[in-house]
This record gives C-alpha cells, sequence and structure tokens, in this order.
C-alpha cells in the first residue's frame, strides 16, 4: 500500500469519526432538550434537519472512501453504489437548503417591526417544517437520476466510459442528458446560495444599524448581548464558513465532472472537501450556541414546579 493512500485514508477516517461523534451529541442534546420539556426554538428544528443531512454526507461518503483508500474489499454492489451515491447527493443538497431557511429565516426574524418584513414574522415558523420536509422529498425525486448511471466498482481498466470514484464507478451520460442534469441540480442550488448572501448581507447591515443606534443614545443594553445578536452571529459563521467550502467544493466537482477520466487526486481531494463543512459545523454550533443554559434553566424550572403542583393538589 502507498504512503499517499495511507495518508488519504487517515484523512478521511478522522474527518468521518470526528464529524459523525460531533453532530451525533448534537442530535442527542436536541433529543434531550425535546424529553425534558424545553422550548425548542424554530433554529434549532431547523438545525435539526441540518444535522441528518451532515450526518448522512458524512458516513455514504466517508466511510466507503475510508475503505477504498485503504484498499480494503469492499463489495457494495450495484444497489448499494446507487443507494449511497444518492443519499449523499440529498444530504449535501439539504445542507445548502438548510442554510439557505436558516438565514432567511434569521434575518426576517430580526428585521424591526416596523419593517415590511413585519408580516412574515408571523407566517413564517408555520412553514418551516413543511418546506423542510417538502426540500427532501424534491431532492430525493431529482436524485433518482444519479440511479441509472452509478454501477458497482469496475475492475476492467479498459472502459473509457466509467469514472472511477475508488468504491463505486459511474456511467458517463450524453452530453444533452449530462448537461439537463447539471442544470436541474445547479438552479436550485444557486437560488439557495444567492437568498443566503441577500439574508447575510440584510443580517449584517441590521446589526450595524442597531449598534450605531445604541452608541448614539448611550445605552448600555444592546443588540449584540441579546439572544437575538448571538443567534445571528452565529448563524452568520456558520454561513460563511459553508460558502467558503462550498465555494471550494463545486471546483473540485466542477474539475471531477469535466474530466473524463480524473486521477485519484483529485476524486479523493474533491471528497474531503465536500466533508469538511459537515465535520466542523456541529462545532462551531457547540462553541457559540448557549441551548446548554436553556436545558439546565429548564430542569431548574421543572424541578422547582413539581412541589407547587404537588401543593394546589386537593387532599
Amino acid at each position: 500500500m502507498a504512503a499517499s493512500d495511507v495518508a488519504v485514508g487517515i484523512i478521511f477516517l478522522a474527518q468521518t469519526v470526528v464529524g459523525a461523534l460531533g453532530n451525533s451529541s448534537l442530535l442527542l442534546h436536541y433529543l434531550v432538550l425535546y424529553f425534558t420539556g424545553c422550548r425548542v426554538r424554530h433554529t434549532d428544528l431547523i438545525l435539526q434537519h441540518l444535522v441528518v443531512a451532515n450526518l448522512l454526507t458524512l458516513l455514504c461518503r466517508g466511510v466507503p472512501q475510508t475503505v477504498a483508500a485503504f484498499n480494503l474489499e469492499i463489495s457494495l454492489g450495484d444497489f448499494g453504489c446507487k443507494l449511497l451515491f444518492c443519499l449523499h447527493r440529498v444530504g449535501r443538497a439539504m445542507s445548502i437548503v438548510t442554510m439557505c431557511l436558516l438565514s432567511v429565516f434569521q434575518a426576517i426574524t430580526i428585521n424591526p417591526n416596523e419593517s415590511r418584513w413585519a408580516g412574515l414574522k408571523v407566517k413564517i415558523p408555520k412553514y418551516v417544517g413543511f418546506s423542510m420536509y417538502l426540500s427532501w422529498i424534491m431532492y430525493l425525486l431529482i436524485n433518482i437520476f444519479n440511479l441509472m448511471y452509478m454501477t458497482g466498482k469496475w475492475n476492467n481498466t479498459t472502459m473509457t466510459d466509467l469514472k472511477d470514484f475508488g468504491y463505486c464507478s459511474a456511467v458517463h451520460p450524453d452530453l444533452t442528458t449530462g448537461s439537463l442534469f447539471v442544470a436541474l441540480l445547479t438552479f436550485p442550488d444557486a437560488l439557495c446560495v444567492g437568498l443566503m448572501f441577500w439574508a447575510s448581507s440584510s443580517m449584517v447591515l441590521i446589526l450595524h444599524r442597531h449598534k450605531q443606534r445604541m452608541q448614539h443614545i448611550h445605552k448600555t443594553s444592546s443588540l449584540r448581548s441579546s439572544p437575538e445578536s448571538r443567534a445571528t452571529q452565529t448563524i452568520l459563521l456558520l454561513v460563511s464558513t459553508f460558502v467558503s467550502f462550498y465555494t471550494l467544493s463545486c471546483v473540485f466537482q466542477s474539475c471531477v465532472t469535466v474530466i473524463n477520466n480524473p486521477n485519484w487526486l483529485l476524486v479523493n481531494t474533491a471528497a474531503i472537501v465536500s466533508g469538511c463543512f459537515p465535520a466542523v459545523s456541529p462545532f462551531l454550533l457547540m462553541s457559540q450556541d448557549s441551548s446548554a443554559s436553556r436545558l439546565s434553566f429548564a430542569w431548574k424550572q421543572n424541578s422547582s414546579q413539581r412541589p407547587n403542583r404537588r401543593k394546589r393538589s386537593p387532599p
């Protein structure tokens, strides 16, 4: 086994294990919040879908890539390759949709009550869950197209119309079909990224205006120390990290798509870059989010309410 294969395998293994543990612990944290009776914010509901999408992206790509990098025998077959590749693409797409919805929701939430978005503040929370589930269904249907072209690992090196992904292979579609599929996948992604830029710019502008207003009237309290401000700054950090890794991933994925027979370094680099945000995002959230304090407060509140309930009960 070459040293380069070992190095790539270690990177895949570390990224997958660390990312899976981070996302699993964050998902467990949200489950504990739910079962302890904490009031879950709408942003938390969106982040739960992001965690699930991250786990799909990491496990469906990281595990087989790790096995392939270490040159271990793996036989997924046609069905296994189709399923893993489809779920990976769905998870990646849902990460984009989730980040878009998260940034747009927060931008509308922190807008002043006298703004033109005031009416949406009441309406948008009702459609958060519906939008997320509709996005899952839509991307599952879109990525069924991948099932036609993914196959099991092909050992015949003379086959030039196959792309080798290390653990699976893909048949080259014809130019017209491939162009239509790329456009079908690119349009919603580009729309989501555009909305993210708009929402992020709006949030930065709102925070800047509020900071200037607070400095002008010489108040000690500011939006910066409020829960809304902390949540907005966390989302801005998350969005900027996502856009950075997403841009790099698009560059590498475009190279893999355009080149007929991409070498192993390009394929592995594209896979590593695509897994960076799912692996890093839960730790960004855990370092910035204050849900742990909410959990502690809810536990104390529930504990203090139990004696009162017993005291009010009739003899």
